[in-house]
């Protein structure tokens, strides 16, 4: 760990410690919430907290953000009258670091004197600005149904293992070839393994050079897990708004930054809320998603992973996160079960960029036509289930055939799964997808076969 400032304002003596919550008792004026304490301990390691409460006569009770294993009643915190930080720079690029900017890397220590506070105020609307450019990913499901602005936050839902860290590192393998600005990560609460295979992936594609990787795993206190997002906000916030460069914010995985507010909460001695979340649910996941926006000095795009508990999508941390996304990608087990990857469930993703103002009028109604087809398809799988595709109206058979096609054809290999699969990756264009998926409807593929529509690019593969 970095040591602290030699230039000390005030001194403190701990008083409680319980977990990683402290309570401290200074014999002067209390530091405000939010400014950074620090305690030297024997191994001459320094454990940094940040001020959460005031108790009263010069007593505070602060949120320890390293280890507190060993520390002890009566030792000695500084405080210096700053709010916690994090160093922020151009010699972040490339590197992997901790909330406090310390390497994770093996690299040398980041040498900047430049340093920026963890919690920062949303840019005002005057300031901000949205986007009407389209994004193109290169994935062809995502693009027809759910495409997203250059100015827009994404998320990704789903539950446990069906996906979410594939597309979200597929998105970054698509989109850092043609991108230009830079790319911070911001890994909340998650394994370490994915991280470090996303850092191999960013590397081996000479994209690193760009890019700045922010971790608090699932080893960390939940203190740290807590403020890693709002320390890789601050660090992308420099970079578009000091150095005014467009930013690609990536999250995996803001439930890991609701989950460490809830185990934060509990030991603050708060009383839960719904389902045991923290009664701060709200304000918790606002205070990260109103800083990620594009201002009229570059723009921000963030995608993020969103993991839904035991697949439920009327979860408070879930239906909350909805409130602040513009494009929401629904990833379903149901859709996993049956080997059709991505396993997005278009039926349940929707966009606000779905709009022909924004797509165009024809990838906007063959976008309608093909959830239109797909929902039929959903609403009559019972009834072929129990009687048979042979108790179908011709029209109802036809449809059903061209949706099985429709959902073959969004299958799509990806290129960060070469590895697993085999099958080497496609990008496709939003004009082939569209053109592709306006031929199945139109009945332009009827006479393929399914499987020659499965996992294929664009749709000139199935063609003979």
């Amino acid at each position: 760990m970095s040591s602290h400032p030699e230039n000390a304002t005030t001194h403190g003596v701990i008083t409680a410690v319980r977990g990683t919550v402290l309570d401290v008792q200074f014999d002067g004026k209390s530091p405000a919430i939010g400014t950074g304490l620090y305690c030297r301990v024997p191994q001459d390691d320094v454990i940094t907290a940040y001020v959460h409460s005031h108790l009263g006569e010069g007593s505070v009770r602060a949120i320890a953000i390293d280890s507190t294993r060993g520390l002890c009643r009566g030792w000695q915190v500084t405080s210096h009258g700053r709010p916690i930080d994090v160093v922020v720079g151009d010699k972040l690029l490339g590197r992997v670091v901790d909330l406090k900017g310390t390497p994770l890397d093996g690299g040398a220590p980041i040498e900047t004197e430049t340093r920026w506070p963890l919690h920062r105020p949303p840019p005002p609307s005057s300031e901000r600005r949205t986007g009407n450019e389209i994004y193109a990913t290169g994935i062809k499901v995502i693009d027809l149904f759910c495409p997203f602005t250059s100015g827009s936050r994404v998320a990704v839902f789903g539950g446990a293992g069906v996906g979410k860290t594939i597309v979200l590192t597929e998105f970054i393998h698509n989109a850092v070839e043609g991108y230009r600005g830079v790319a911070v990560f911001a890994g909340i609460g998650e394994r370490s393994r994915e991280g470090f295979e996303l850092w191999q992936e960013l590397a081996s594609r000479g994209f690193m050079d760009r890019t700045v990787m922010v971790f608090g795993q699932m080893k960390e206190p939940p203190g740290a897990r807590f403020l890693v997002g709002q320390a890789a906000l601050s660090i992308a916030e420099y970079f578009r708004d000091a150095r005014q460069k467009d930013v690609m914010f990536v999250v995996d995985n803001v439930y890991r930054h609701v989950q460490a507010g809830m185990e934060v909460s509990g030991l603050l001695g708060r009383l839960p809320s719904r389902v045991g979340y923290q009664p701060t649910l709200a304000a918790d996941i606002a205070s990260l998603e109103e800083r990620i926006t594009a201002t009229r000095s570059a723009g921000m795009v963030s995608v993020q992973a969103v993991y839904v508990p035991a697949d439920d999508y009327s979860d408070p941390a879930v239906t909350h996160t909805f409130w602040h996304i513009d494009s929401a990608l629904v990833l379903s087990r149901d859709v996993a079960t049956e080997g059709l990857f991505p396993a997005v469930d278009p039926l349940r993703s929707t966009s606000k960029a779905l709009d022909p103002a924004l797509v165009g009028l024809r990838h906007y109604e063959t976008a309608q036509e093909a959830l239109r087809v797909l929902g039929r398809f959903e609403e009559l799988r019972d009834l072929i289930a129990m009687l048979g595709m042979e108790e179908l109206s011709p029209e109802d058979r036809l449809l059903v055939n061209r949706a099985r096609r429709l959902r073959n054809f969004l299958t799509q290999p990806f290129f960060v799964a070469e590895l697993f699969t085999g099958t080497p990756g496609r990008r496709v264009t939003p004009e082939e997808t569209v053109e592709g998926v306006a031929a199945i409807l139109d009945g332009k593929c009827d006479h393929l076969r399914e499987d020659a529509l499965f996992m294929i690019g664009a749709l000139e593969e199935a063609i003979p």
